[in-house]
């Protein structure tokens, strides 16, 4: 009895922890996508030698317009792709209801491709094609190659706008600081070391995410927010030379 409420419990921390990290994932690539932006901005505007007002009018705008952009990106997607699994779920329902035997035989072929035998082969199949709702399940998977999505789709867009704004806003803050306090600092390269601290942790969250090297993701985000404030600041740069 101990030892199945352990279990239970331990399914459910994995379930939640798998729910999170679904999440997470797309917190972290609209973190990414927000600090690079926005960066990428500011680089722009420092090239150019924009007051400091314009530099905060800029990267505002640019938070909320493309962090919403993305957002809206990132729930048309994930709404799509489950009408799109829906349709087929409702296709493959009637499959099962009105031709019973076809569909039982594209089961038999799948699992006997899988390397079942007689006499195992037809006993998978009976009991998969026993329930109508792991019948359609498997047949989605095995024959369609889609797997169904458990994510709100609102949830997902919704996490994205949050870390588009809170990471992306990062290169902005020493600039808003300064033009509520006056504070004298160099602004332009404390915000290249503000936004390395949070290009260097979601990148680890990347990593954390994707199961992969820490360092390696790390050094792809700092390469990529790099690359794309040094392109801007030479074209604010000399866009500035020239226009001026």
């Amino acid at each position: 009895m101990v030892d199945k409420k352990i279990q239970h419990i331990e399914r459910r921390l994995h379930q939640n922890d798998g729910k999170w990290r679904d999440y997470i994932a797309e917190f972290v690539y609209g973190g990414i996508d927000g600090s690079i932006t926005t960066f990428a901005v500011v680089a722009g505007a420092a090239g150019a030698h924009l007051d400091s007002s314009v530099v905060i009018i800029l990267g505002l705008a640019n938070l909320i317009a493309d962090g919403f952009s993305m957002s809206v990106g990132a729930y048309l997607s994930a709404k799509t792709e489950k009408e799109e699994y829906k349709k087929h779920e409702r296709i493959e329902y009637w499959e099962v209801e009105h031709m019973p035997e076809r569909e039982k035989e594209e089961v038999r072929e799948i699992y006997r491709q899988k390397g079942f035998e007689e006499p195992l082969l037809s006993q998978v199949v009976e009991v998969i094609t026993a329930d109508k709702k792991r019948w359609v399940d498997v047949m989605m998977k095995e024959e369609l190659g889609m797997i169904k999505d458990e994510r709100s789709p609102f949830a997902l867009g919704l996490s994205t706008f949050i870390a588009f704004l809170l990471v992306g806003a990062i290169p902005l803050l020493v600039y808003v600081w300064d033009w509520l306090v006056d504070t004298r600092l160099p602004l332009f390269p404390v915000s290249c070391i503000a936004t390395g601290i949070a290009f260097v942790v979601v990148g680890y969250l990347k990593a954390h995410v994707n199961r992969s090297s820490k360092l390696k993701g790390i050094a792809e985000t700092l390469l990529l927010g790099t690359s794309a404030a040094v392109l801007s600041y030479m074209v604010g740069h000399y866009l500035e030379k020239w226009l001026a």
